[in-house]
């Protein structure tokens, strides 16, 4: 991909308030976008997250009267809800450890030192007192690698903070699992009349955000 590729996706893309609901994102597309969440970068590596991905409508249905009744929810291809864990133990560090000794063919013993820095840090560490908080975090960087995924593959996206979490946990049995919802992420195709497609985008000048030293 050209760097003027790139700047024209993310140009393209915008918060889309109306999806064609003709329209359904082809399953090679949605695989790689899936992909594409499964491949996000997280602090040490311990996605911290899982992704629920609703194309029933019924559910979506009973989702739209938590969400502001933006019709986004229920209108788009794909739904997806991103959870953050509620706190972080040292199983989850253990399974985490347990996966890498086996993708990278080395004794789980040898990770040990990695081990105690992620249990000091996010289990009994200072951030191990808001891990839900970090969780989170984790979780919209997942959010932003899947919309600029999506921009690129021509997948229309809109990012959905407008939600009640406790309501969503609550519909999708959620209480007691060790996740939250976090946000969602509506995705899909845009539709003919949703005039915000040819809104122009404003934004700050490069100035005044980036700082060169």
């Amino acid at each position: 991909m050209s760097t003027r590729e790139l700047l024209t996706a993310l140009e393209w893309r915008y918060a889309t308030k109306r999806f064609d609901t003709n329209k359904k994102i082809p399953a090679d597309v949605w695989n790689a976008l899936e992909r594409a969440l499964v491949l996000t970068p997280t602090s040490y590596g311990l996605q911290p997250y899982r992704f629920i991905v609703l194309t029933d409508l019924e559910k979506r249905a009973e989702l739209l009267a938590h969400s502001w009744n933006q019709h986004q929810v229920v209108d788009c291809s794909h739904y997806v809800v991103f959870l953050a864990r509620t706190e972080m133990t040292e199983a989850d560090v253990d399974k985490w450890i347990q996966r890498l000794a086996e993708v990278r063919k080395v004794p789980a013993a040898t990770l040990a030192n990695y081990r105690g820095m992620m249990v000091g840090d996010i289990v009994h560490g200072s951030r191990g007192k808001i891990s839900h908080e970090w969780a989170v975090r984790q979780a919209y960087i997942a959010l932003g690698n899947l919309m600029t995924c999506a921009a690129m593959l021509g997948v229309d996206a809109c990012p959905m903070e407008g939600i009640t979490p406790p309501e969503y946990d609550r519909v999708l049995e959620l209480m007691n699992s060790g996740y939250a919802t976090a946000v969602a992420c509506a995705l899909g195709y845009r539709a003919d009349n949703d005039k915000y497609a040819t809104v122009p985008k404003a934004r700050f000048d490069a100035a005044d955000l980036i700082q060169k030293i």
